[in-house]
């Protein structure tokens, strides 16, 4: 099982980035995708969640309006595009796959906002 993270870097304040999470060795359409992120000293937080078959979205009420989530089973990726960014986004970006009581994690991405 991989879930390998892509996309993330530096970017000044009001930027973009589109983060990208490639799933393997399990079936991704079965399963409930998120994105967290972890800024040092803080816990890691829900940023955006998407069911398994797409529709119903959630956000995290700080970035609601700026992030959007997206999938493609055809392709087994979930994507967070992240706009207006804030020098507050600063953190890694995990994407996480959930389906009843298995859970898997990527590696993490670094997001940095800044100029």
């Amino acid at each position: 099982v991989q879930l390998v993270e892509s996309g993330g870097g530096l970017v000044q304040p009001g930027g973009s980035l589109r983060l990208s999470c490639a799933a393997s060795g399990f079936t991704f359409s079965s399963y409930a995708m998120s994105w967290y992120r972890q800024a040092p000293g803080k816990e890691r937080e829900l940023v955006a969640a998407i069911p398994s078959g797409g529709g119903n979205t959630n956000y995290a009420d700080s970035v609601k309006g700026r992030f959007t989530i997206s999938r493609d089973n055809a392709k087994n990726t979930v994507y967070l595009q992240m706009n207006s960014l804030k020098p507050e986004d600063t953190a890694v970006y995990y994407c996480r796959g959930r389906n009843w009581g298995t859970s898997y994690w990527g590696q993490g991405t670094q997001v940095t906002v800044s100029s």
